[in-house]
Order: C-alpha cells, then structure tokens, then sequence
C-alpha cells in the first residue's frame, strides 16, 4: 500500500472540495479556485471533512497513480489556503531586477534587459536581490521561478547568476598562475 496514497486530506474550514464526473476535482478556498481532472482509475471520494484516494487493484501504475493522486489533491488544498511561494536570489555585480507593472525586468550582462510578464494567477515582486513569485498553483509557482532562473544560471567559479533562495552551488577552483 502506498503510504502517501492511504493518508486522508483534512478539509480546512472554509474550504470545499467537490468531485465531479471523470474525476474533475474542484477546490474553493479564501484565496481562490483550482481545477484538475485526475487518473479516472483512481476513487476518490468526501467523506466528513475529509477526501480518501483509493486504488483498484495492485498493478505496478495504479500504486504510482495513488501517492501522486493524493499529492495532486493535498496542494491544491493548501494553495488555496496559504498559498505557495518561491524565492529567487540573483547575485552578480550589475546584476539587479525590476518590477514594471506586471513586467519583471532583469538586468543580467545581456546587451539588452530581459523582461518577462507574470503569467495569470502569479504575481512576482522584487525586494533588492531577492525576486520572490507567489501563487495558489504549486506547479505554476514552480515553473514560472524556474523560467527565471534559466534567463541566467548560477555558474559555479563566482557564483553569479540567478539562484534559488534555498540553493546551494558547488563552487570550483579556478586557474592557478604560471610556476
């Protein structure tokens, strides 16, 4: 049995989840809606103030469906209560980031400034060198912060570059001189 899978999702107050034909599941919390249409296989049903995901039988796929079902289901009920969050850093001399409306403006040694524009739902704000990108949607959060990050990546002699907060890079040494 998968251990993640078998693990009931506590419905907090003000939250509600409702399930719909092909598994279409649909929360509502304080901070807004999210929508997903999961494996059909999998079971998913409301009991009380919690949602049990379960498997038909014990094939290889419907074990690795059932965690992730679960999962899929557990951070959309936290997204809509607290939200997700993710933090970049960029470090580099000349390097710096702006906000312009919704656009995300970074300067990173391009003979041009990169601008990016927040996509739907997200909203990215700068604090001197930390760029940090919020949302409801943890996928969305994730994949936005890493089309940041890929504008310029950490490189691993000075560490310049775009890096997230919680990132450690492996430095290298760099060339000696003559003997």
């Amino acid at each position: 049995m998968s251990r993640i899978g078998r693990m009931p999702i506590a419905i907090p107050a003000g939250v509600t989840v409702s399930i719909a034909e092909n598994n279409k599941v649909t929360v509502k919390g304080p901070k807004g809606t999210l929508e997903r249409v999961l494996p059909a296989e999998m079971q998913i049903k409301q009991e009380g103030a919690e949602v049990v995901v379960s498997r038909p039988n014990d094939l290889k796929k419907m074990r690795s469906l059932h965690g992730l079902t679960r999962t899929l289901i557990a951070n959309m009920v936290t997204g809509v209560t607290a939200g997700y969050e993710k933090t970049l850093e960029v470090n580099g001399v000349g390097y710096r980031a702006a906000k312009q409306g919704k656009k995300l403006v970074l300067s990173l040694g391009y003979s041009h400034p990169v601008e990016m524009t927040d996509p739907e739902g997200l909203e990215s704000s700068v604090d001197g060198n930390k760029i940090i990108v919020k949302g409801i949607d943890k996928e969305k959060v994730g994949q936005y912060a890493a089309e940041i990050r890929t504008k310029r990546l950490p490189e691993p002699y000075k560490g310049k570059g775009i890096k997230y907060a919680d990132e450690v890079i492996r430095r290298k040494v760099g060339k000696t001189g003559k003997k």
